[in-house]
């Protein structure tokens, strides 16, 4: 989901691999569909928290948000009447928002120092979106394919300045003076822990940047998910809390969850019967939880498009109940929207 909307998965498959084949061809780089994930080369998605920051702290504070370790922060005392709301709304058991070999998921491209800089024009919250042009190659894969009428989001890192480019319902446009229109977009530092402005929306729902919250397959292969994740629940309150910035909610309840909220499993929640790549990812759970970033069908948390994944593994996280979760106390104040 964008600013405002749903989020959706990809509609059609030909479509999307023929976008994502054309998209590799344009980037002279690795396709995240159909080869290994291209590299980021040095850059680091967001920093990690000072080593001062305790992660037994009274409350959790924003620093580095995505980057740490919560398996020891305190919990909300709402945590209960969180699960409950969220239970009363839709589905009750965890969902990988992606795989393969479907058109699921979000693909993302990686671009190196001197690419093409392209206007970007704003066709709705462009006083909230990040001045262009940006590095966004007219061949870059669209989320649910070249002819979704989705959310369309285009996810570009620039490994030479190491910079993170996201649009929201983006189309190009190649005649004339090639470009992008897009509802939205933002320029993300990779180096720099700083939020969007109070009440400012980003190519997501929640203010909040998409690359850094998916389950990437290179890392899970690795054995290393040490990142929160981007999950979305169906009923969201009209709040939100940092690390997030905005809002879409449908309700004033102070039981629903605002953006930002923060989630983890719980620390006693066996994982006996889990292996591979799905145990790796319940363990980041633990450890570094999930990040509510938009509105969309409950406890469905977001990945990268790769045509490794393997479906029958990702299965076995479907197994987890919302249950095991409990909600992660914040130092910040919840605004309303």
């Amino acid at each position: 989901m964008g600013p405002y909307g749903y989020s959706t998965s990809g509609t059609s498959l030909i479509a999307t691999l023929t976008l994502l084949v054309a998209g590799c061809l344009w980037l002279g780089a690795a396709c995240a569909q159909a080869a290994p994930e291209p590299s980021l080369g040095s850059c680091q998605v967001f920093p990690d928290p000072p080593a001062s920051l305790s992660p037994s702290a009274a409350s959790l504070p924003d620093e580095a948000a995505w980057n740490q370790d919560i398996s020891k922060a305190p919990r909300d005392p709402r945590s209960a009447a969180y699960l409950a709301y969220i239970d009363s709304h839709g589905g009750g058991h965890l969902h990988p928002d992606f795989g393969s070999p479907r058109a699921y998921g979000f693909p993302f491209a990686v671009v190196g120092p001197g690419r093409r800089q392209l206007p970007i024009h704003y066709t709705a919250y462009g006083a909230e979106s990040s001045p262009g042009p940006f590095p966004v190659p007219g061949g870059a894969p669209v989320e649910g394919g070249d002819r979704s009428d989705g959310d369309r989001h285009v996810l570009v890192v620039d490994r030479g300045s190491c910079k993170l480019y996201e649009l929201y319902r983006a189309f190009f446009r190649a005649k004339l003076k090639p470009h992008w229109n897009a509802d939205a977009g933002v320029a993300w530092d990779l180096n720099s822990t700083a939020l969007r402005p109070d009440s400012w929306t980003s190519a997501d729902a929640a203010g909040l940047p998409i690359f850094p919250g998916l389950v990437r397959y290179d890392e899970v292969a690795a054995g290393h998910l040490e990142h929160a994740i981007r999950v979305t629940f169906d009923s969201t309150r009209n709040a939100w809390v940092h690390p997030a910035t905005h809002c879409a909610g449908d309700t004033a309840s102070a039981s629903a969850p605002p953006m930002g909220l923060r989630l983890r499993l719980r620390a006693g929640y066996g994982l006996g019967g889990l292996s591979g790549p799905a145990r790796t990812i319940a363990e980041a759970m633990k450890h570094y939880g999930l990040i509510v970033a938009d509105n969309g069908s409950n406890w469905y948390f977001s990945g990268s498009s790769d045509r490794r994944w393997d479906d029958e593994n990702l299965d076995q996280l479907k197994r987890i109940p919302g249950s095991a979760f409990e909600v992660v106390k914040s130092s910040a104040a919840i605004h309303p929207c």
